[in-house]
Order: structure tokens, then sequence, then C-alpha cells
């Protein structure tokens, strides 16, 4: 293999590192002595951990290096095929059984239960498994053993699917998905990976053989190529022995296939690949530079990890300077980014550093230029100091971040950390060896090797690959593929300067304000909080947690809103431009540089009857975190330049948003459900060129002026003591203008009542009819109504799995949810979506519908209604060691009045089948029915 790029990020660092330090550069890193990893004598692998983040819960996961790349032509998409048929019958698990047994202990399929092809691996997982008894962790280790060796793969089962994966293919195939095929067969011509893609050819996957599908299992489902993980609150040794016991019977292959990575070329000339489709809303810029992967030996070694941090170092400091251009007006890109990958995001054998953008329509070799000077920038001269000092630090606080966290670390975490490792390679020493060692050579590696490597990985000449994506229509002005190369070769030739780095030196708050003061305390001890009252009104609400060590949340909330001005703007206009300035002598930018290696963020939000603050922060960074919050309550900058880039950059995201048959649904169900009712009207390119940006601002500080009723609401790893002087200095200092004001609930746009129906045509490329059904009623606002719409929509979702999907093969996925409404009156809505095939459109909604009322009739299915309890449980008792969970249920219960948490369980339990039918026939007594319908146009004959 070509060691070039290896050279660029590693043995050139042997200059600059000490040789205590080079000399163990071929030395492995270790395995992290928390994971217990060993193979059987049949080649499959294991990898084991002990968690207790969540405790009594653990996750099973087996990871396959297989994928559609090894798939013959005769079958293309058989790989994923594969996939679903491991849900439909195994030896120990005929039929439904694995998905059944698995929702009886709270395991949802699609939720907890669910696997995924890709073109070289494939990976099927078991999520958030109830450990408090040992038969259920035999069972999931018995369901990993028949995904490795015992699907049954019976001829009826397989062809009831064919239907679904159709109809997963349908849902699937928007015009991003058909650009990107179109992509990678003139990126990669003549290369399998631009012939696999996972869902495969429908001519294929309607008409096999099943014995090419038993092949296909046969020959590359074998334990060398399979990794098994469970991590959780299990014991190690139990598990490792029961693995053993088990797997031994899976026989090791004999003469058994090569497993080959497929090898991507290099190009001499830069590939130009260009796509266009009637249904692109956007204009999307790609530069690639193809380079090989570091080899494992090394992947594996110190300079892995050396790699990777430069990596994030240089992605960190090259997208801060892309950002800045996007921040100005007439900026040559809307928006612009820079990171590393595996080639065109699949390929095993050829990485790339990527830098994309989001074009103006019609500008596509404008911003081809600019982007070449940057990157051409970046090679002949790299990246400034100030650059790197703020990518490193930054950098290097995420390092610190995790490290911090490493306690709290959740099952999931480690299970994908170690599937990837299995399928990709890499490393696995633990956060604390990767943060020990990184910090021990980052002050040694200077910026001359990072701006070395960038050099050696953005060849002048070679291994070039530009595509550019957008709309077919002739206003989009797409160059030809010709006429762009020849464009490209000559952007590569312009003569660029240096980065000039500009940096302020002032402090965040050169002054802070005048404090108030804390003038009562009082513990509530339902909810085990402080509360706070301040000076100027304000209350605080502290909630101190052991869930995460480093981490702390915030919202604050007041009564108003857009609703409370006569003539305010729209709420998505406010929330789009009312904070794109920065905040007090900061521009967004400088703002940033300003908070290098600081992890604190606010961001306002107005909603219709509210408006607020949302905000996260670590235990070291609580000052500037409140320097933040007052600022954005009273110094929110105003930036003329900034509102005219976020305009621009607004507007031509939505220009073509009438292309996209999604986009006209989503418009078609607003207005079937408000009418015209402007608090509910989508944003349009229209009405972006009429925001009136003094008007925006206006309503802005109008509205944040009066703190007097803000509530405010902290949670996480607390220091009540460290936190009331700065409650006091930047919270009880902030103004107090006793407005008074209200939430005008009245005014809330209320879905519309009666038989709706909406049926449209549209143009698409795909043909396919999607649905959207909304049964809705008057209710009363309670945890209990809500808990019985949350089965209701529960239930539901899996009869229509049973009917519409398994049994009629009509939809690959049918959603149902419910929504529970508080104002302008409490209303209770069941809302249904799915694609479908259009010449069974009507039929499959008429389907939905009668099961609806056969619930209603008749009651819900006794399984499925348990199943749904058990799952709530579950899902309650996780949510409950989660802090933006309790974040939530203070606001609710505080600013709302809305306990919904205190009597959860007992509520939940008590429901009965009985009440969920009368809920459920109630609801559909009301007769308040929209179905909205959005088909193909019909092609003439």
């Amino acid at each position: 293999m070509e060691l070039k790029r290896f050279l660029s990020l590693g043995l050139l660092l042997v200059g600059f590192i000490p040789m205590k330090l080079s000399a163990q550069q071929a030395q492995p890193l270790p395995t992290d002595p928390a994971v217990r990893v060993g193979k059987l004598d049949n080649g499959l692998t294991y990898f084991i951990r002990h968690n207790e983040n969540p405790k009594d819960r653990a996750d099973f996961f087996i990871a396959q290096k297989v994928g559609s790349i090894l798939e013959e032509d005769s079958q293309s998409g058989l790989a994923h095929f594969l996939e679903h048929m491991a849900f439909n019958g195994t030896k120990n698990f005929p039929g439904k059984n694995l998905i059944n047994y698995l929702e009886t202990i709270g395991v949802r399929f699609g939720q907890n239960l669910n696997a995924s092809t890709g073109f070289d691996k494939t990976e099927y997982t078991i999520m958030d498994v109830p450990t408090t008894r040992q038969g259920i962790i035999d069972s999931c280790l018995l369901i990993l053993h028949d995904w490795s060796n015992n699907i049954t793969l019976d001829g009826h089962e397989i062809d009831e699917e064919r239907g679904v994966i159709q109809e997963e293919w349908r849902a699937r195939r928007d015009a991003n998905l058909r650009m990107f095929e179109a992509i990678l067969a003139k990126a990669m011509p003549g290369n399998k990976y631009a012939e696999r893609m996972p869902i495969g050819l429908m001519d294929v996957v309607l008409n096999f053989k099943h014995d090419e599908l038993r092949n296909y299992y046969k020959k590359w489902y074998r334990p060398d190529l399979q990794g098994l993980v469970i991590v959780g609150d299990i014991d190690v040794d139990y598990v490792e022995n029961k693995i053993k016991e088990l797997f031994k019977d899976v026989p090791a292959p004999v003469n058994p296939a090569e497993r080959i990575y497929t090898p991507v070329e290099d190009n001499d000339e830069p590939i130009v690949a260009i796509a266009t489709d009637a249904e692109a809303t956007t204009t999307q810029l790609s530069i690639s530079f193809k380079s090989d992967p570091t080899p494992q030996e090394v992947r594996g070694s110190i300079f892995g990890l050396v790699e990777d941090y430069m990596k994030q170092v240089i992605t960190t400091a090259v997208n801060e300077r892309l950002s800045e251009i996007t921040h100005k007006p007439n900026a040559p890109f809307l928006s612009a980014g820079a990171f590393f990958s595996n080639f065109m995001y699949i390929t095993q054998t050829k990485d790339a550093f990527n830098f994309v953008a989001t074009v103006r329509e019609g500008e596509a070799e404008k911003a081809m230029n600019a982007l070449v000077a940057e990157i051409e920038s970046l090679r002949q001269f790299g990246i400034t100091k100030g650059e790197y000092d703020r990518a490193r630090t930054n950098v290097l606080k995420r390092y610190e971040n995790q490290y911090n966290e490493r306690d709290k670390r959740k099952n999931n975490a480690y299970a994908n950390e170690y599937s990837t490792y299995f399928t990709d390679g890499g490393y696995i020493p633990g956060i604390e060896v990767e943060y020990q060692t990184v910090n021990a050579f980052a002050p040694q590696v200077p910026l001359e090797a990072f701006n070395q490597a960038i050099a050696q990985m953005i060849d002048p000449v070679k291994n070039a690959v530009v595509t550019l994506t957008g709309p077919s229509k002739a206003e989009a002005k797409i160059p030809s593929e010709a006429d762009f190369l020849a464009a490209f070769k000559a952007a590569r030739q312009q003569k660029v300067e240096a980065k000039k780095d500009e940096v302020s030196d002032q402090k965040l708050m050169e002054k802070a304000p005048k404090a108030g003061k804390i003038v009562s305390e009082k513990k509530d001890q339902k909810f085990g909080t402080t509360e706070l009252t301040l000076s100027n009104g304000i209350k605080v609400y502290l909630k101190k947690t052991d869930f995460k060590s480093n981490e702390i949340l915030m919202s604050a909330l007041s009564p108003g809103g857009i609703l409370s001005g006569k003539h305010a703007p729209n709420q998505s206009v406010m929330n789009s431009f009312m904070n794109v300035g920065g905040l007090g002598n900061f521009d967004a930018i400088q703002l940033d540089k300003v908070l290098t290696g600081r992890s604190a963020s606010v961001s306002p939000s107005l909603s219709l009857l509210s408006e607020g603050l949302s905000g996260k922060t670590t235990v070291e960074d609580m000052e500037t975190f409140f320097q933040l919050i007052y600022l954005q309550m009273t110094a929110n900058r105003k930036d003329p330049e900034a509102f005219k880039a976020t305009q621009e950059k607004l507007y031509n995201n939505l220009k073509n948003q009438e292309a996209n048959p999604m986009a006209a649904l989503m418009d078609s169900i607003r207005h079937t459900m408000y009418g015209d009712n402007p608090m509910m009207k989508p944003m349009k390119a229209a009405d972006v060129e009429k925001v009136n940006y003094d008007q925006v601002m206006a309503f802005y500080n109008e509205r944040f002026a009066d703190a007097g009723d803000f509530m405010f609401f902290f949670i996480g790893n607390l220091d009540e003591a460290k936190m009331k002087p700065l409650i006091e200095t930047y919270l009880a200092s902030l103004p107090n203008l006793k407005r008074g004001d209200k939430m005008n609930k009245a005014q809330v746009p209320a879905a519309r009542s009666g038989k709706i129906d909406c049926k449209f045509e549209k143009e698409m490329d795909t043909p396919s009819t999607t649905i959207f059904d909304v049964v809705s009623g008057n209710v009363e606002y309670t945890l209990k109504n809500s808990l019985l719409l949350e089965v209701f929509s529960a239930v539901m979702d899996q009869v229509y799995t049973a009917t519409v999907r398994e049994k009629e093969g009509g939809a690959y996925s049918v959603a149902a949810f419910g929504g529970l409404e508080q104002y302008p009156q409490p209303k209770a809505l069941m809302q249904i979506y799915f694609p479908t095939d259009p010449a069974r459109a009507e039929e499959m909604n008429a389907i939905v519908f009668a099961e609806l009322e056969k619930l209603a009739k008749e009651g819900p299915n006794v399984e499925y209604f348990k199943k749904t309890i058990e799952n709530l449980n579950k899902q309650h008792k996780e949510s409950l060691r989660e802090n933006r969970f309790w974040l939530e249920a203070m606001k609710a219960s505080f600013f709302e009045g809305n306990d919904f948490i205190t009597d959860y369980e007992s509520v939940l339990n008590g429901l009965t089948p009985a009440e969920l039918q009368k809920f459920a026939a109630d609801l559909l007594k009301q007769q308040n029915r929209v179905v909205v319908m959005m088909a193909p146009v019909a092609k003439a004959q």
C-alpha cells in the first residue's frame, strides 16, 4: 500500500515529537482493560463490558463484515433483504416470535430492535434490554446465535417480504438518493461500489429465486466475519461462558470465500460528476481529495490517535474560516464545510478530504472558484497561528469533556465504538488513555506539522473529484461536465493569498452588572428542586443530579410570545433572524472566537405563547454561561450584514421548495388542518424577501426587555453555593418592567373540525402516494388522557405493522403518533402517516381507518396493549435518569401547571383495555377526520 498519506500524518511527526515518544510509534495502543475481548476457535470475535449506565439495562449487537458489495449481479439487494428476514423466523424463534418475545420485555421493534445494511457491513442491534432476569440475557444471546447461523429463510416468508422492501425503496427514493446514485456511477465508473446500492434493484428483489438468498447467507454469514458486542449491567464472566457454550456449534467455514475489500482507483486527472433532478431544491458542490487509508497496523498505534487528533484540529480550523465567509452578505456560497470521511462516504479502501458548499442558483462556477481559492490557500499557506490555537484549544476541550464524563458513558456509546472497531479497525484504549496521550503529545506538535499534512492531503494534480447536484430546471444554469472540469482546472491556477486572522482581545463582559438579591428560598420535595425568588421577581429553580458529571442544562420561559403583539412577525421569521448578529460588542464570528475553549451556549426562542432561552454548559464554564444569558437578554446585537447573509441563505434554500413533493404535502397538511391562519403559514421564499429586520429586532427587544416574569430552570451537576452569587449578579440584575404579560391562549390556532379531504396530484419521479390522516376530538387535558393517547398510538403502530406492512406488503412503515393539545381548548389528535403504491392507496387507507374502528368497537389486541404498557414503563424508568427529561418536567409543572410525572407509573399501570377502547370510541364518534393524500400525476397513456 502507498505510504504517502501515512507519512503526511505519521512519520512526518517524528521530526517534531521527542524520541521518547517516537520510539513507541509502532506499538499498538492497549485495549481498554474494562472490555473483555476474545475469539472462539471458529473465528467469532466478542466484546463484553460491564456498565451500569443505565442500570439494569444492556445492549446486544452482532456486527458482520459483509454488505451489499459482496452481492453477485443476480443478488442485488439481497444483503438488505437478508437483514429483513432475520426478523421473520429463526431456528429458536420461528415466525414473528423474536419480535413478539422482545416486545413482551419492553424492547420495541424499530425503536430498540433494529438492523442496518451498508456496502461493507451489516449490524443487528437489541438495545436497552432489561437485565433483571438471567433468562432475558440468555434469550438475547440465543437471538444473536440464531442471527449468526440459523435464520430460517422460509420461502413463504421471503415472498411476503418482497412487497415490504419495494415499499421501503419507494419511501426512500427521493431526489437526493437518485442524484447520489448518478454521482457514484460517474465518480467511480465500473466500480462495484457504484453498482451495489444496499436497497438493490427491484427487478431482482421481486423475482429472485429463494436459493439466491440462502446462498448469500451461507457464503457470507460466518463466524470469522462476525463480532458480538454485549455492553451493560451484566456479569462479564457469565456472558463470556454463555457465548462459548452457545456459539461453539456454529461451524467454522470450510474453504471460505475470500473477503475482498473492493479497491478504488486513483485518478491522475480531476473527475467531474454532475447530476440533476426535477425534485432537487438546492445546488450542492463537493470537492474531494482521495487518499489511501492508513494501514491498520499503524491505525491501531499511537499514530492513529495522532492522525485523528490532527484531523479534528484541521477541520475545526477550516470550518471556522469557511463559516466566517458565509456570514458576510453576497458571500460566494451560502454555507460551506470541510470534513474527512471514506471516499463518497461509503468506501473502505479509499479516504477523502472533503470540501462542500451550498450554492446560489445559477452560480455554481462562482462558488467553485471561491471554494478552490480557499483550498489552494490552505494547501499553499496552511492555517494561521490564531486558527490553530483556537482549534487546538477546542479539540482538547472535547477530549476533556469526554474524559470528565467517562463514568457516565452509556451502553450504546460503548457498543457502537466496539462494533465500529470490529468492522473498520482503529483503537479502543479507553478515554483515559486517549485523553492522557493526546495531552502528552499535543503541545509538542507544532503548527508546521499540521500545514505540511494539509499540503500532503490536497494533491495539486491527482485524485481530485468534483461533484455538483441541483435542480434540472433551466434557471439553475447547471454547467456541463466538460465546462465545469475546465473551470476547475483554471481555478486551481489562480493566485491566492494567506488568510489574515482578526481576533478581538476584549473580554466577553468588561464589567459585571450591579447585583440584585435572592429574597426567598424554598424546597420542593416532590421534584427535589430549590426555588429562589429574586429581587426583580425572577423565579429560579435548581435541581442537582448525578446523571452526568459535567453537564448543566438551562431553560427560561416568560408568558407572552408571538401572540402578545398585534403586528408581530411570523413565528418562523422571528426564530430565523432574531439571533444572527452576535452579542454585546461581538458579531457572531468574533463571539465564537472569544468563546474558544469554553463549553457554554445560549439560544433564544419565541413560540406563540412564550419567549425563552435554552442553553448548556459545564461546571467550569458557569460564569461564562451566566454572562451569555445576561447579554442575550440585554444586548442582542443588531447586524444588518449578518441579517442580509442569513436572508440570502434562507431565500435560496426555500426558492425551489415547491419542487419537492414533501414540501407540497406539508403545506397541504397545514392548510387542511388550520386553513389560512397566518400563525401556521409556512415561510416561503417570497416571505423572506419581505422580512423587516428592524421590526424583528424591535419585537425581540420588547419581548425580552421585562425579565420580571421569567422563570429559569437549571439542572445537572449543580453547586448551589457557587451558583447563587452568579444568579444574583447576572439574573437578579435584569430589569423588571412589571408589565404582567399573559399568555393569549384563546388565539392559539385550533385544528379544524369535521370531515375534510384534500387529495391532489404532484409531479414526481418515483411514483408514490403519501397519506396523512388525522382523527381528533375534545378531551380533558390530564395525565391519564395523555397516556391513553400514547398507548393508543403505540398499539396502532403494532396493528399497522401486522396488517398494512406484513400481511398486505402495502407500506414499509405506518407511523401512528398522538398529540395532546392544551390550547385554545384541550384536544387529542391521532395522526397517521405512510407512503404506499399509488395503485393501492385507497385500499391501504381503508384498512387504516377500519383498524381504528375495530379497536373502538372491539377493544385493543390484549398482547399489543400489554407490550405497550411494558415498553412505556421501561422508557419512563430510563427517562428518570436523563437531565433533559427532568428539565421538561420542571417547565411543565412550574410554568404550565401540569404535573405529568408524580403519578405517571400508577396511572399508566392502572390503565385497562376497556378504558383504551372507550377513549378511542369517544374520539372517533366526534367525527373529526382529516385525510390528506398526495398522489403522482397520472402518466399519459
